[in-house]
C-alpha cells in the first residue's frame, strides 16, 4: 500500500520487480565458487584445459537487468584451445583439433572437428563429481550445461567457450556451442559494456527503466517480446536522447512505450553485428505488441495527468490498469 506514485514505485520495484538483494549476493559466490570448482578440473588430463582469464558471466543477470524471479544464472566457462583452428561457414563454425590433445577424444567420430555437445556433456560428467553437486540436477540444454541446485531457485546455465584470436579487424570473440553440435561467434562484453556506458550516460537511471519494462512486458496482455530485444530497443533509445533521463521512472514509462510502439515494427540490430536482425517476431505478433504499447503509453500519460493534478489515488490506479494487481493499491 501506498499514499504518493513516487512511493508506490519504489515498494513496486523493491519487492516486485527488483531481485532481492540477499539472492543476489548469494547467487554470486555461488557464481565464483563455481568457476573456482571448473578452473580445478585442468588436473584431469581428459578434461579440457580451462583458460580462466576469460571466463564471463552474461545474460540479464551479468548486466543487472534482471526481473524476479532469480531463475537462471549465465556464465561461460574459457577452455585452452590448444593449438586448434577454426573456419567459418554461413551457417556454422567449424573448430578443428590437433591430434594428441585431449580435446581429440571430444571430436565428431573419424574426424578432428570438435564436438560441442560432446564437450557440453563432458562438463556434466565432471560436474557429477564436485561432492556439494551431488544432489543437484544436471542436464544438457541447447548450448549449456544446466547446474540445478536443490537447495536455491535458480540454476546456472554453464556454456564452454574459447577466445578466438583477434582478425583481421582486430576483433576477438568467443566460440559458443551452436546446439547442432558445432560452434557460433557471440561476445557478451559488448552488450555488458553497452548497458553499463548508456546507464552511466544517464546518471543511473535506465536500469530500473529497463526492468519494470521487462515485468510489463511478461503480463498476459499480449505477446512477450525476448528479454535480449527488449533491452536492445531500449537502449537503442537511450543512446539516441541528448536529455538525462528522470530519476523518477514513471516519467520515463510512457516516453519508452511511445517508442515501443513504433520501433517493434521495424529491424532491431544486433548491438554486437554478428546476428544481424534480431526482431524475429511475427507481423501479427509485432502488431498485438504495438498495439498494447500505444493503449498503456495513453494510460501511462493519464496517470501522469492525475498525478500532476495531486490525484494521487487516480494515479495509483491508472498504473495498476498497466502493472497489474502486483502494483500497490492506493492507502
Amino acid at each position: 500500500m501506498a499514499f504518493t506514485v513516487n512511493g508506490a514505485f519504489a515498494e513496486f520495484l523493491r519487492g516486485r520487480v527488483n531481485l532481492d538483494s540477499g539472492d543476489t549476493v548469494t547467487a554470486r559466490a555461488g557464481q565464483s565458487w563455481l568457476f573456482g570448482q571448473i578452473a580445478g578440473f585442468q588436473t584431469d588430463a581428459i578434461f579440457p584445459k580451462p583458460y580462466a582469464e576469460y571466463d564471463i558471466s552474461f545474460g540479464s543477470f551479468a548486466r543487472h537487468t534482471k526481473t524476479r524471479p532469480l531463475d537462471d544464472i549465465d556464465v561461460m566457462s574459457c577452455l585452452s584451445a590448444q593449438g586448434a583452428t577454426y573456419e567459418a561457414y554461413s551457417d556454422r563454425i567449424d573448430i578443428t583439433v590437433e591430434p594428441g590433445t585431449n580435446l581429440a577424444a571430444l571430436c565428431f567420430d573419424y574426424t578432428h572437428r570438435l564436438n560441442s555437445i560432446k564437450v557440453i556433456n563432458k562438463f556434466l560428467r565432471k560436474l557429477e563429481g564436485v561432492p556439494q553437486y551431488s544432489s543437484a540436477g544436471l542436464k544438457r540444454n541447447g548450448a549449456a550445461a544446466v547446474l540445478s541446485l536443490k537447495s536455491y531457485d535458480w540454476c546456472f546455465d554453464i556454456v564452454p567457450c574459447f577466445m578466438m584470436s583477434p582478425e583481421f579487424d582486430g576483433r576477438t570473440y568467443y566460440l559458443i556451442p551452436n546446439g547442432n553440435g558445432d560452434w557460433k561467434k557471440t561476445d557478451p562484453r559488448i552488450d555488458r559494456d553497452r548497458v553499463r556506458r548508456i546507464n552511466k550516460l544517464h546518471d543511473g537511471h535506465v536500469l530500473d527503466v529497463i526492468r519494470i519494462i521487462k515485468y510489463w512486458n511478461k503480463r498476459p496482455t499480449m505477446p512477450s517480446m525476448s528479454a535480449y530485444l527488449i533491452e536492445a530497443v531500449i537502449l537503442k533509445y537511450y543512446e539516441s536522447q541528448l536529455t538525462t533521463a528522470s530519476q523518477y521512472v514513471d516519467v520515463e514509462i510512457p516516453r519508452i512505450l511511445d517508442h515501443i510502439s513504433s520501433a517493434i515494427y521495424g529491424p532491431v540490430l544486433d548491438p554486437k553485428n554478428i546476428q544481424g536482425d534480431i526482431n524475429s517476431l511475427t507481423w501479427e505478433d509485432r502488431s498485438k505488441i504495438g498495439e498494447r504499447a500505444g493503449l498503456d503509453q495513453e494510460k501511462a500519460l493519464d496517470a501522469r495527468r492525475l498525478e500532476s493534478n495531486d490525484d494521487q489515488k487516480g494515479s495509483i490506479n491508472k498504473w495498476r490498469e498497466i502493472f497489474g494487481g502486483d502494483f500497490p493499491i492506493y492507502g
